[in-house]
């Protein structure tokens, strides 16, 4: 009698589909990428043994990293218990483990290479103006009055930034992308934000802190593990899909692997 097959689901199908296809080669490269900022519950289970499970099963791997870009809310407690949750149903990751802080010196580098190419700026904005600004679903956002600064002024505030001259909440750095986006997301999004707090893995080396779509995008595609949330860093940076920067902007090794 033959065996059943084994079910399948959509993202199975897709990576299989990928490599009937050539679009990408294996092996397959998955992440659970979570935020130390709390316990795992049931729902971070399925995202578990989805993502450790599927790439187990088409004989590839699956890393661990960290999106530890928020020190007000993270610490080391959290990381422990999540290491241990994940042993616990039986994965492992191997060398594979990363956090968001082993990049922040090189998200900073890509974003002053944004800057020099004009398509990241400083903001004076606050957070409820960056908010009131932005539009709504069916009107365009509006341009912050900050949007036009020079690439020397928002190279020099976004040093300042770094240096710690700024106050919390007082100055951001946004990408340049289009306020009139149809997706809300995409009109100049926050990059980096003011945080005078002590991190728990780079002490007080930092005073600005990525937000959580570059860093998270970024440092994925860095180890060889696409993600969606790349997509709008990516198109303004001036990468391909593949992973590789224009000569206009910085080279990094372009990458092949699976969406899954």
């Amino acid at each position: 009698m033959a065996e059943p097959s084994k079910p399948s689901h959509f993202i199975k199908d897709a990576a299989l589909e990928d490599f009937r296809s050539g679009r990408f080669t294996p092996p397959v490269v998955t992440r659970f990428p979570p935020e130390p900022n709390g316990y795992l519950h049931i729902g971070h289970a399925k995202a578990i043994c989805l993502d450790f499970g599927l790439a187990l099963e088409l004989g590839g791997r699956c890393h661990l990293r960290f999106d530890d870009t928020n020190p007000t809310k993270e610490s080391q407690e959290y990381v422990d218990a999540i290491t241990r949750d994940v042993r616990w149903l039986g994965f492992d990751w191997g060398s594979h483990l990363y956090y968001a802080s082993d990049y922040f010196e090189q998200l900073y580098d890509w974003a002053v290479t944004l800057i020099r190419a004009g398509r990241a700026y400083v903001d004076d904005l606050s957070a409820e103006e960056i908010r009131a600004h932005r539009g709504t679903l069916t009107e365009p956002g509006r341009e912050s009055p900050w949007r036009g600064r020079s690439v020397e002024e928002n190279l020099d505030l976004f040093a300042r930034m770094r240096a710690g001259e700024f106050e919390d909440g007082t100055r951001v750095l946004r990408a340049k992308i289009d306020m009139a986006h149809p997706n809300l997301n995409l009109r100049d999004p926050v990059m980096y934000r003011v945080r005078k707090t002590s991190h728990h893995r780079t002490g007080d080396r930092w005073c600005i802190y990525p937000m959580y779509d570059w860093a998270h995008g970024e440092s994925t595609r860095s180890k060889g593990s696409p993600t969606r949330c790349a997509r709008w860093s990516t198109r303004t940076i001036g990468r391909s899909t593949t992973g590789t920067w224009t000569p206009s902007a910085s080279t990094i090794p372009a990458r092949s692997s699976s969406r899954a």
